[in-house]
């Protein structure tokens, strides 16, 4: 039987990023505790500023759009569900589950005590040199819903 040969690149396949949920909630319990809640801030903020720099530029020319439609994208990706809403200077994202913290517990992992973070620390650390501000206004520790809001400082 003759050899087959298949070319593959790793963009023809669907890009589904769940299992990073997995390493960075392990490498957020694991520098709670080791290092501290402090540890935990420092990291994520350097983590948002290199990743996002591109989404902070957006925010600062294209305005509360430009993280309007990152999110959008996001629980495209995710295949969840998401209430966003664009008013005026106030962006409001609201879910009812965290895809993440919905995949860390099908994975029977504990969720981190400073999961949050991730996205109170993220979003505060997009915002800085911008305009805008951003506050986590509910967070549901079971399932890691509730809502965010992003607004003109």
């Amino acid at each position: 039987m003759p050899k087959e040969i298949m070319t593959r690149k790793a963009s023809d396949n669907e890009y589904l990023h769940k299992d990073f949920h997995l390493a960075m909630n392990t490498g957020i319990d694991y520098l709670h505790k080791k290092y501290g809640e402090h540890a935990v801030r420092e990291y994520l903020k350097r983590f948002a500023k290199n990743f996002y720099a591109p989404l902070t530029e957006a925010l600062k020319t294209r305005g509360l759009v430009a993280l309007k439609e990152h999110f959008e994208h996001i629980y495209k990706v995710e295949r969840s569900n998401a209430n966003i809403t664009l008013k005026d200077d106030e962006l409001t994202i609201s879910v009812d589950i965290c895809p993440a913290v919905e995949y860390i517990r099908k994975n029977n992992a504990k969720v981190a005590d400073l999961f949050y973070e991730t996205t109170k620390t993220v979003n505060e650390t997009i915002c800085e040199g911008t305009p805008y501000a951003f506050e986590l206004i509910e967070y549901n520790q079971e399932t890691g819903g509730g809502t965010q809001r992003f607004y003109r400082r």
